[in-house]
């Protein structure tokens, strides 16, 4: 076998899980009213289907005060069962196993949501939620142990395998073990075994409801990673208090708080496996099973770190996101079949942090898993021959499930090679694992066979002499000509001249940004490692307005100042004169001119391609357009467009 530790079985207290590989706590906002909906049961139950040896629950809410969010799942009402029942019955049909994840949210929490004070240690806000909570009194901490008790009872009545404590990035009892967020001075602060209390008697307390014989662990953060927080060895002191407790099977290591919440979800520009270290830590003085999860997205990392001894299960999250069948294709040594994540983070987090659901860019299925997905494919009722024009992620999508679906299917590329816009935005700064995108899909055509003609212009004549069945078209968009006034004179170049290396730019640059994503934060970034001086300016509150869901606003905006990058936000440009761009401050109405610049680049927008599909128009027998030819917009929305067409042909 390929993997031989990856796929080896693992004991955790009384549960034998069948393989090393986790499906790791995450939001999914797949709940109803409280309760398990069966879009959660579908979603999950899919990665079981496709192999996984564990699955962890994203947290379930102990008790009422704990709102952090409106779709969270409530552990402690008795109701909740019938739902968990559903849940795991479907799970344990493919032999995987499933945990609950049990927590409370603390000063991480909303009243807004519950209606009720918001509880923690110390009367602290959270920085993202800025609430004021109220510093719990001795009755409301024992309230809260019983609920988490209460709720683990439920959990077990409910077909579970066992129980995950959430003690890490989003967590009361962090809260309480940590310094930065605990101030009281009676029992349960000030020192290191007052600061541990809540979490010792919670351990303690659940491990009496669910009895010996029922898994139980933590997930720890092993590194706040701020001054005044936990760092990796208060972590390890921590592992080892609650390990001689005597009650726990496992540790399952998270680390950051809501301070620096892009090292929980990592984007792309962290590391792969860059909590490895971390959990190498804690199996230092840790003898139970230690779990380690981030950005560990190929069987192979993961069959490095289980060999090295620096984990015992490895989290896989995104990665199963994208490809719930990661398990399987890894285990039947069919990597190249795997659809590897890019960690873009645009539909996972970039989804539920807004109160959606959850999703993926390269999954348009997620969590419409019970109707949606390549497993759910019918078979055309005829076979066509079908032409798909664009081998973007749109075009590779369509030409993909048409032929699934028993289509003989032609996709037509001009450029060299396949992906379209990807291949460009894959050369900004740090984003070349955007590129994975082309080689998934690339590896997929190849393993159905399609027929694939790069360097091919396809026209209206030669659709029409061919008399396809279908045509699909996926020509995608362009820069606009000349988006403001005086755009379009020389020196002035838009961000596909500058990454496709077509720019012959001066010294110093300004960015025009009214992009707010990474097409106009990574090509800064690409001239600012260019040598170049760079200013950006944007309408907006701030440069990188668009990127604070997906984590990356933090980490861009840190770069691009370490790199000399200056930011002017607030300023909408209406001309350019020469290399003079002139606009005014959108609160205040001042004119003003930005002078002495080399050259312009401009991140304003797309016009859709569309040209071939409207002379084709009513001439064909079925025509479609998908993508960015529909009207320009990110990569999601051409997969999704590339699937829904390949369906309809």
């Amino acid at each position: 076998m390929q993997f031989p530790n990856l796929f080896s079985p693992l004991q955790i207290g009384r549960v034998t899980v069948p393989n090393r590989i986790s499906f790791s706590a995450h939001l999914t906002n797949l709940s109803n009213d409280g309760l398990p909906g069966e879009r959660l049961v579908q979603y999950l139950a899919a990665r079981a289907r496709g192999g996984t040896g564990l699955i962890i629950t994203e947290e379930q809410s102990v008790h009422p005060t704990d709102r952090a969010y409106e779709h969270l799942i409530e552990a402690f009402r008795p109701d909740v069962i019938p739902g968990y029942k559903r849940l795991t019955r479907e799970v344990h049909t493919q032999d995987t196993r499933i945990f609950a994840q049990l927590n409370h949210n603390g000063q991480q929490c909303s009243g807004s949501l519950s209606r009720l004070p918001v509880w923690a240690p110390s009367p602290i806000p959270d920085v993202l939620y800025r609430e004021t909570p109220k510093s719990m009194e001795i009755e409301d901490i024992q309230e809260v142990i019983e609920h988490f008790a209460r709720s683990a009872i439920h959990v077990r009545e409910g077909g579970f395998d066992g129980v995950e404590l959430q003690f890490g990035h989003s967590s009361l009892a962090r809260q309480f073990m940590s310094p930065l967020t605990n101030f009281r001075s009676d029992e349960y602060g000030g020192d290191f075994e007052n600061r541990l209390r809540f979490a010792i008697q919670v351990v303690a307390a659940v491990r009496k409801a669910v009895g010996p014989d029922f898994t139980l662990g933590v997930r720890l953060c092993a590194d706040e990673l701020i001054p005044g927080g936990l760092n990796l060895d208060d972590a390890k002191q921590i592992a080892q208090r609650l390990q001689t407790t005597g009650h726990l099977d496992f540790f399952n290591l998270t680390l950051a708080t809501f301070y620096n919440l892009y090292l929980v979800g990592g984007p792309m520009h962290l590391p792969l496996g860059y909590t490895v270290p971390l959990a190498a830590g804690i199996k230092q003085v840790a003898t139970l099973p230690v779990f380690a999860t981030g950005r560990i997205n190929d069987p192979a990392l993961a069959e490095r770190v289980l060999a090295e001894g620096q984990a015992d299960m490895i989290g896989v999250v995104r990665g199963q996101i994208t490809d719930p069948d990661f398990a399987r294709k890894a285990r039947d040594g069919r990597t190249e079949e795997i659809r590897y994540c890019i960690a873009c983070n645009q539909n996972c987090y970039g989804r539920v942090g807004l109160n959606k659901t959850i999703g993926c860019v390269q999954n348009p299925s997620v969590g419409r898993e019970d109707t949606e997905g390549e497993h759910h494919l019918k078979p055309a009722l005829a076979k066509k021959r079908v032409m798909v024009v664009g081998g973007g992620p749109a075009g590779m999508w369509a030409a993909k499930i048409a032929t699934l679906r028993g289509h003989d299917v032609i996709l037509y590329e001009k450029a060299e090679e396949l992906g379209g816009q990807v291949l460009l935005a894959a050369k900004g700064a740090g984003r070349d694992e955007f590129g994975v995108i082309v080689r998934n899909e690339r590896n997929q055509l190849a393993h159905l066979a399609v027929p694939v003609e790069l360097g091919v212009e396809v026209t209206a004549e030669m659709v029409l002499e061919r008399q396809p069945d279908a045509v699909i078209i996926a020509t995608g968009s362009r820069p606009k000509v000349s988006p403001v006034g005086g755009a379009g004179g020389p020196n002035i170049f838009n961000v596909w001249q500058v990454l496709s290396g077509e720019a012959q730019l001066g010294d110093r640059v300004l960015l025009i940004d009214y992009d707010g994503h990474h097409q106009a934060t990574a090509t800064a970034e690409f001239l600012a490692e260019l040598g170049k001086t760079v200013h950006v300016v944007t309408s907006s509150l701030f440069v990188g307005s668009e990127l604070g869901p997906s984590q990356d606003l933090y980490l861009s905006r840190q770069r691009l100042l370490q790199k000399g990058v200056t930011f002017t936000p607030d300023f909408a440009v209406m001309e350019i004169k020469g290399t003079d761009v002139h606009g005014f401050n959108v609160y205040s109405n001042v004119w003003d001119v930005f002078t002495g610049y080399d050259s312009i680049v401009t991140a304003m927008g797309n016009d859709a391609y569309d040209g071939l599909y409207f002379a084709l128009k009513g001439k064909v027998r079925e025509l479609y357009r998908v993508g960015d030819c529909v009207a320009p917009r990110k990569v999601d929305m051409a997969i999704h467009e590339g699937y829904v067409a390949g369906k309809r042909v």
